[in-house]
């Protein structure tokens, strides 16, 4: 059994038949390229859902939970670098999130628990970004033929070939200048719409702003939580030790840095998308901002030339997100397909590398085509993927290696943070839930809509 065999593993990862590690995961990088692929990461087009999250918290609670979550995660995820740290001094250099779970926690259940969530949470980003992607096309197909007869499915396909290709490139390192590319795509089409924001809350034809919450306290507060549950997701990462991987060695500092750097974007984009957008249209926020600056009813609210600029930015940088979350995907195929010994462009190789990387894809836009309400569903991946990888696994393992005294501060915020986020990960599990089933009337398998 491959859990029961994972402490050996570790401590000789880097053996010459480890295709994974020593195609997918192969330790080239520097600390800027680290930051690239953590704000490639976290940093997408989900932040436009962030005036959204607001509209069910308002303003204190709103930007409160923003900073806290940002907090939390930024102290997590150093917290992560730290245990990868000790680890690499005591020889064992893990490059796998799951292998690292279940060596510190010494268990075999648990690397099965960790590669079940990151796995779906994985394969849940790829889908959503190939849904989005067919989305963005579909946009701007419509507002140039609005009785054009193509529908999203086709779409999707369309993405879905581009995602093929792109695919192929066979390292996580490989993906450095996307995902530099993504990072300026991020702060480009975050200030387009923090412009659109602004010139439509000041447009004559905005809707009236109105910042009050619902009056039923049951409602306000399962509207708090599943808004709680948007900021875990967007804050989400689940593949640090992935990225750190990609790092040469020796890792030391680097990660820090690479935080910083990342960071530094979220501060930006993440602060001015969600003010700038519950400003605009407060609890008229749709789940896509751009969906409220476009109304369905009534003419656009911001130019057509900014909003299509945005549209093109934010689909050129989802395809760059369901690259590097699918890196995990490809890691597991490689290892079990690949011949390290063969060479990473041999025919050996080659061929099941092509093979498995496109019918991953294609699996990942079947689903996306069928279930164009997978908002919904990724709300609920969030509270049970997320927040176990991001805000409860890290205190856990850095208590386990580090050992710091049960009277110090630090093993107390740990232990806090676990049982808040425990605590808000199961509210947040059902409130998603409950609205997933309460949607449920909208929802259409292989819809040429996606449900709001």
């Amino acid at each position: 059994m491959e859990a029961l065999e994972c402490n050996g593993e570790l401590e000789t990862h880097g053996r010459d038949d480890d295709a994974g590690a020593a195609f997918v995961l192969e330790s080239k990088g520097s600390w800027w390229h680290a930051g690239f692929h953590l704000t490639t990461a976290i940093v997408g087009p989900t932040i436009l859902t962030l005036p959204y999250a607001f509209r069910g918290m308002g303003w204190s609670l709103g930007l409160m939970s923003l900073t806290l979550t940002g907090a939390v995660t930024f102290y997590s995820y150093f917290l992560m670098s730290k245990v990868l740290d000790h680890c690499e001094k005591e020889g064992r250099r893990h490059i796998r999130f799951r292998e690292l779970a279940a060596d510190v926690l010494g268990s075999g259940w648990m690397f099965y628990f960790v590669i079940c969530v990151q796995t779906a949470v994985n394969t849940g980003v790829a889908v959503g970004c190939i849904l989005l992607s067919g989305e963005c096309i579909q946009i701007m197909y419509s507002s140039l033929y609005p009785d054009g007869p193509l529908k999203l499915y086709q779409f999707i396909a369309l993405v879905t070939v581009v995602m093929i290709l792109l695919s192929q490139l066979p390292t996580f390192h490989s993906l450095r200048h996307i995902s530099l590319a993504s990072l300026v795509l991020s702060l480009g089409y975050t200030s387009l719409v923090v412009i659109a924001c602004i010139r439509a809350g000041h447009s004559r034809n905005a809707p009236h702003k109105d910042y009050t919450l619902d009056p039923h306290k049951s409602t306000r507060a399962f509207d708090a939580f599943a808004s709680i549950s948007i900021l875990a997701s967007l804050f989400g990462n689940g593949i640090l030790p992935e990225i750190q991987a990609t790092v040469a060695p020796p890792v030391t500092g680097k990660m820090f840095k690479g935080l910083v750097l990342c960071y530094s974007v979220i501060f930006v984009t993440f602060y001015s998308a969600a003010v700038s957008g519950y400003w605009a249209f407060g609890n008229k926020s749709s789940s896509n901002i751009l969906k409220s600056l476009m109304p369905d009813e009534g003419p656009s609210l911001a130019p057509t030339w900014l909003l299509g600029l945005a549209v093109v930015f934010v689909l050129l940088q989802l395809f760059a997100i369901g690259l590097v979350y699918s890196q995990v995907a490809y890691e597991i195929m490689e290892k079990k397909s690949a011949d390290v010994k063969q060479g990473m462009f041999s025919k050996r190789n080659l061929v099941p590398r092509l093979f498995l990387r496109t019918i991953y894809m294609v699996l990942c836009a079947f689903v996306a085509a069928m279930l164009p309400f997978f908002g919904d569903i990724n709300g609920v991946v969030g509270a049970i993927g997320f927040i176990p990888l991001d805000f409860i696994l890290p205190m856990l393992l850095y208590n386990m290696t580090h050992n710091p005294s049960r009277t110090s501060v630090t093993f107390w915020l740990n232990i806090s943070i676990i049982v808040v986020f425990t605590g808000t990960g199961i509210m947040g599990a059902f409130s998603s839930v409950r609205k997933l089933v309460l949607d449920a009337h909208k929802f259409k398998l292989f819809s040429s809509d996606i449900t709001d």
